[in-house]
């Protein structure tokens, strides 16, 4: 039953037909606050910062030792971000969790839009040029998905056969429209935060395990869906020698910067591969790599653990909440943030095949943090609530 996967004695109170509240009190959120999960995130941002100045500046160019471009806009997108956490905490998420069918309803038109008039850029065309930067609305459907989703899965229990066939098409609405462009990496988040959320709302554990049968069973027919380059990502991650100065230079470059951090690394600043133009991408998609050289295992093993901590935290609220909806929009946030974190270290390690997956709260981009600071915001949101019920 659904309500098992829900802890079945606790009262549900959100019923997908929520009044609006009056929002939160700065009184609330003073008191209720998870400080240890805004630290956590907060240091994380710091670490990223430090790693985006380094690995954006370069030996050849000494007077650029100052501040980095890329820096300065990190920063300013930052500071966005943080006026955007507090709106989104302020707002209360019952109230944004109440308008989720209809911000769900536009992404879908959104990512149909972005297929015809989109962006093209390296094979895919994944955003919408808007002069002054670029906008990747995935990125942000990954909030508007977990709201959707924590909606619809308490709306329609996963224990009847209209509940199942309603979350797969609501799933298939989102992620369809992203594998064409073609994005692999933000299918799989996408595909993980609704197999997180099945499995927490309860589904019968034999549709469960026929699901993962037939994702087994059609895994090799992918190939065939691939694009060229993406086929070709699949065999350098098996062997990066199949091609060492085209698809798998990336690889081959990433886990020397990884390896040559040893324990303790080379020192803040000290990095040589991303700063000789070795490491391709060292601000985006391999900023761990140039972490992980400067900083070494040490240091690597001190952000995943504020990683762990952080996720652990959005679980734990969720685990606390009475909030049905809530508890599987914490589900979701989780999952989306544990997938991105895992494969862009696996990716770093040449562990998992590259697929330009942001690190949360690392990796330079406005798109991602600001995203990422609104599920987050969310999350903080159901643990305000979730303590002031119980005063």
């Amino acid at each position: 039953m659904a309500e098992n996967g829900l802890k079945g004695g606790e009262q549900q109170i959100s019923n997908g037909r929520e009044a609006f509240t009056d929002g939160t009190s700065w009184r609330d959120i003073r008191s209720y606050t998870d400080c240890v999960m805004l630290f956590a995130a907060a240091i994380l941002f710091l670490f990223g910062l430090a790693v985006i100045h380094s690995a954006s500046i370069s030996f050849y160019a000494p007077g650029d030792m100052a501040v980095s471009g890329s820096l300065a806009r990190q920063a300013v997108w930052g500071i966005g971000s943080a006026v955007i956490y507090i709106a989104v905490i302020k707002t209360d998420y019952r109230n944004i969790m109440s308008v989720s069918a209809f911000l769900f309803v536009g992404m879908v038109i959104v990512f149909v839009l972005l297929l015809l008039a989109g962006h093209s850029a390296k094979g895919a065309q994944r955003w919408f040029d808007l002069g002054i930067l670029r906008f990747q609305p995935s990125e942000l459907g990954k909030v508007i998905f977990a709201l959707a989703l924590a909606k619809f899965c308490t709306l329609f229990p996963l224990d009847t056969l209209k509940g199942v066939l309603f979350s797969f098409c609501v799933a298939g609405l989102a992620i369809l429209p992203i594998m064409l462009q073609p994005d692999l990496g933000s299918s799989l988040v996408y595909a993980v935060m609704f197999f997180a959320v099945f499995i927490a709302a309860g589904a019968p554990k034999k549709l469960l395990f026929g699901l993962i049968g037939v994702a087994a069973a059609l895994l090799p027919l992918l190939w065939f869906a691939m694009k060229p380059y993406q086929r070709m990502r699949m065999m350098v991650f098996i062997d990066p020698s199949v091609d060492p100065q085209g698809a798998g230079y990336n690889v081959i470059q990433s886990r020397i910067a990884v390896g040559s951090g040893g324990l303790l690394g080379k020192g803040f600043l000290q990095g040589t591969q991303g700063k000789l133009h070795f490491l391709p991408e060292p601000h985006t998609d391999f900023i761990f790599s140039v972490f992980a050289e400067e900083f070494g295992f040490i240091g690597c093993v001190a952000v995943l653990l504020l990683f762990g901590i952080l996720i652990y935290r959005i679980l734990n609220v969720g685990e606390h909440t009475k909030d049905a909806s809530a508890r599987l929009l914490c589900v979701a946030i989780a999952a989306w943030l544990w997938f991105q974190v895992m494969e862009s270290v696996a990716m770093s390690m040449g562990l998992a095949p590259v697929t330009g997956i942001p690190l949360p709260l690392f990796s330079y981009g406005g798109s991602s943090l600001i995203v990422v600071s609104l599920g987050l915001a969310l999350v903080q949101s159901v643990n305000i609530v979730s303590q002031k019920s119980k005063f």
